[in-house]
C-alpha cells in the first residue's frame, strides 16, 4: 500500500478495484458471501484469462506474463 506522500504506489491496485466494482459487483445483488466469494473468483479469473487489455497490445495478462517469462529466459541463454 502507499506511503504518506507516494500516491502512485497502489495505482494498480487502485485501478483494478475500480474495474472490478465498474464491470462485476455494482451489477448484481448478493444473498451472502458465498456468492460474492464466487462471483470475484470468476471474474478475476476471466479478467486474467480472457479480457484482453490495450495496454498490453491487446493480450491478457496470462499471455503477456508467458510473453516476457519467454523472452527474459531467452536473453539468458
Amino acid at each position: 500500500m502507499s506511503r504518506k506522500g507516494n500516491c502512485w504506489d497502489n495505482a494498480v491496485a487502485e485501478s483494478f478495484f475500480k474495474t472490478i466494482k465498474y464491470e462485476c459487483l455494482n451489477r448484481y445483488l448478493f444473498s451472502n458471501s458465498e456468492q460474492l466469494y464466487r462471483s470475484i473468483d470468476q471474474y478475476v479469473n476471466w479478467y486474467n484469462t480472457k479480457r484482453i487489455q490495450s495496454a498490453l497490445d491487446y493480450l491478457t495478462p496470462l499471455e503477456m506474463e508467458l510473453k516476457l517469462t519467454q523472452n527474459k529466459y531467452r536473453n539468458v541463454a
